[in-house]
């Protein structure tokens, strides 16, 4: 990615968004010619020149503090992933790596704790959401990875290019949209990664709604949240998902799908459980 561009899209995108009455900016009688907020505004609240935040919109200002991103990030009222997305374009998390990245291997502590979820779905997650291990129920919700060749188990592959995904998952658009924005995160994070600028090519040929939500500059970052899938036998069954990632590893994570007890969605899901059980060993 060039990081000048992706730094300057981002920030007049997120300025854009904010109201400026929301800003506590006062109705001067300009005429706007633009939404949300001008850049001489964003730098009165954010307490830097203009000329500095207009070089930091063009990617012309270094390396900025942190104390400046922490500003920049208040007067733009960004969410906590888009604060994180914002020190990655600026350069400040990590330094840059060269070349290559490294073929992801699963944490061995996070395996254990995968092998060790049988009742609800569950499956690791590597970097450009590509899937490195996944249970019984995931395969069975979700899809069988394991079946896949292994350049295609990738997630976001899965919602944006399989027909079946939109089949199977309940607001497909809304999943669709969450997807392209950890894609994003995760370009911040790793702006020279090869293999995701080529997923993202393919993405963008081969789902029509691609490159407009990846325009539109929507960072996300897994956490929780809920997702509802509609089964072909067991019908449609609603999880609360939680993303947990080892802190010194953020490049994978555990995420595990639970339903709520006594609920349609765990009735459905038992069903789902005993359909999917490996049959006893005969004696």
């Amino acid at each position: 990615m060039d990081q000048r561009a992706e730094i300057s899209d981002f920030l007049r995108s997120r300025r854009a968004r904010v109201n400026p009455r929301d800003a506590g900016i006062d109705d001067d009688g300009r005429v706007r010619r633009v939404p949300g907020l001008r850049r001489d505004e964003v730098a009165r609240l954010a307490n830097m020149s203009v000329e500095y935040y207009t070089r930091l919109e063009q990617g012309r200002a270094g390396n900025p503090s942190p104390e400046v991103l922490e500003a920049l990030a208040t007067a733009l009222r960004l969410d906590p992933s888009e604060r994180a997305h914002l020190v990655d374009l600026a350069g400040r998390r990590t330094p840059r790596r060269r070349g290559p990245l490294a073929a992801q291997r699963v944490r061995p502590g996070l395996l254990l704790t995968l092998q060790s979820l049988e009742s609800v779905p569950a499956f690791i997650i590597g970097r450009r959401m590509d899937v490195l291990a996944s249970n019984r129920l995931a395969k069975a919700v979700i899809a069988d990875f394991d079946a896949m060749p292994a350049k295609r188990r990738n997630m976001a592959r899965w919602y944006l290019l399989d027909p079946e995904a939109r089949e199977r998952v309940v607001d497909w658009e809304t999943a669709a949209r969450d997807t392209v924005a950890v894609l994003r995160f995760d370009a911040g994070r790793h702006p020279d990664d090869r293999q995701l600028a080529d997923l993202v090519g393919e993405l963008t040929l081969g789902c029509p709604e691609f490159s407009g939500w990846w325009n539109d500059h929507q960072v996300l970052r897994r956490t929780h949240g809920t997702k509802t899938y509609r089964h072909p036998v067991a019908g449609e069954i609603e999880f609360a998902y939680e993303s947990f990632e080892p802190p010194d590893d953020p490049d994978q994570g555990l995420c595990v799908y639970n339903v709520q007890p006594d609920s349609p969605s765990a009735e459905a899901l038992r069903l789902l459980d005993a359909w999917t059980a490996p049959a006893a060993p005969r004696h």
